[in-house]
């Protein structure tokens, strides 16, 4: 759905095929996510369900009843070569855009915005490798590997659900304090829609503080706290630190003039394709 609505202005008649395109989506992610869940909660016994190996345990069980349990290494090895692949989307893809954000709006000191010979925001890629290894080394500190598994999980399902709420209370708010502004796709009935929106991340934000039953005999508390404390620090603090330490003297003049241009570009573009959904 976000990307989506990131990409409704490229659309040759975004009135009638972003609709299309947004129900082909949910029928795809609906399916894509219940049904394989579906399969290992047949197939796998809860009792026996690990959070980290569910995937792996029902490809065994299907391999193992069909006798061709030599392909569940197969599938092991595609499902780590997957695995690579968006992991280093994950790092580029992120880095980029905060990069091109922080030369705009000065987020970022000189340092870490400098590119290397072949254009790679290279000192920018080695700091989050360092900050993501030292996140991952807090494996070490929770005896349960599922645990820790589960509890990063939720974190970082928080985190993308603050931004989520943000969103749908800043959509409520330019329906309201700019209806004329044209887009490329006007949402029907989106106050309720949002509000729906909005009440559906903050309830699943709530169950996210509700450990699974595979949290073993930890303390609800301490599940609580850890959970909190890192929806805190990555949702709320430092987004906060780089608004208040951003300096002017960090923008990059030509990525300024550059953001500059795109902007009048858009202005002037055609109705049909100016804007995003809203």
């Amino acid at each position: 759905m976000e990307m989506n609505a990131v990409r409704v202005s490229s659309l040759r008649d975004p009135a009638r095929e972003f609709p299309r395109s947004m129900f082909t989506a949910s029928g795809m992610v609906l399916a894509i996510f219940i049904l394989p869940a579906l399969a290992i909660s047949w197939v796998v016994p809860s009792s026996e369900l690990s959070l980290t190996a569910g995937v792996m345990q029902a490809f065994d069980a299907f391999f193992q009843y069909f006798d061709v349990g030599w392909l569940t290494p197969v599938i092991a090895v595609a499902l780590i070569a997957a695995s690579l692949g968006g992991m280093l989307t994950w790092l580029a893809g992120p880095s980029k855009g905060l990069l091109m954000i922080s030369r705009q709006e000065g987020y970022l000191p000189p340092f870490l915005q400098q590119l290397n010979k072949a254009g790679v925001q290279q000192n920018l890629l080695v700091t989050q490798g360092v900050v993501t290894t030292a996140i991952a080394l807090l494996y070490a500190l929770i005896p349960n590997v599922s645990s820790a598994y589960w509890i990063f999980s939720v974190i970082t399902t928080q985190v993308y659900l603050i931004v989520y709420l943000l969103m749908f209370a800043a959509a409520i708010r330019l329906r309201r304090t700019r209806p004329e502004h044209p887009r490329g796709y006007r949402a029907p009935a989106l106050v309720p829609m949002c509000v729906i929106g909005l009440l559906s991340s903050a309830a699943a934000m709530a169950i996210g503080f509700v450990p699974s039953s595979q949290f073993g005999s930890g303390s609800v508390w301490s599940y609580v706290g850890i959970v909190g404390g890192g929806l805190l620090v990555l949702g709320l603090l430092i987004p906060y630190l780089f608004l208040r330490l951003r300096r002017p003297g960090w923008r990059s003049p030509d990525a300024a003039d550059a953001a500059a241009e795109a902007a009048a570009q858009r202005s002037a573009e055609p109705r049909d394709t100016e804007g995003g959904a809203a």
